[in-house]
């Protein structure tokens, strides 16, 4: 899990404001990604399958406070945190793969975050709205 360690420290060495977004269980969190980012890569040839995936989880992540611009936060600590672990291994076609990927992920996701009702918005909302 170095690269997923990786990635956390420098994504709140570049964003330290998103820390408290990420409250639990550490080490649970980390698997969650992993398995998340095995998953979507795995199916990149089959987005379609996916979206049902991406769009749970983009409204899931909405209902944490995740923004859309988070997002493009994560994909850069992402990126990096690849070119730190693979160093050579992490050709120019790979990372430019990489970066694609995310940015289809992303999209996906943040698709489904718009599309949910912001968090708290059925507080102290009158009737008839």
């Amino acid at each position: 899990m170095e690269a997923v360690d990786l990635l956390y420290d420098r994504l709140f060495s570049m964003a330290p404001q998103l820390r408290p977004l990420f409250r639990g269980d550490a080490p649970e969190q980390k698997r969650m990604l992993m398995a998340v980012l095995g998953t979507a890569v795995a199916g990149l040839g089959r987005l379609d399958k996916l979206k049902p995936t991406l769009s749970a989880l983009g409204r899931r992540h909405a209902g944490y406070g995740i923004e859309p611009e988070h997002y493009r936060v994560f994909g850069d600590a992402l990126i990096w945190s690849l070119e730190q672990h693979l160093a050579d291994a992490l050709t120019p076609a790979i990372r430019q793969a990489w970066v694609e990927a995310y940015a289809e992920l992303a999209a996906a996701m943040i698709d489904a975050a718009d599309e949910a009702e912001p968090a708290g918005s059925n507080v102290d909302r009158p009737e008839g709205d």
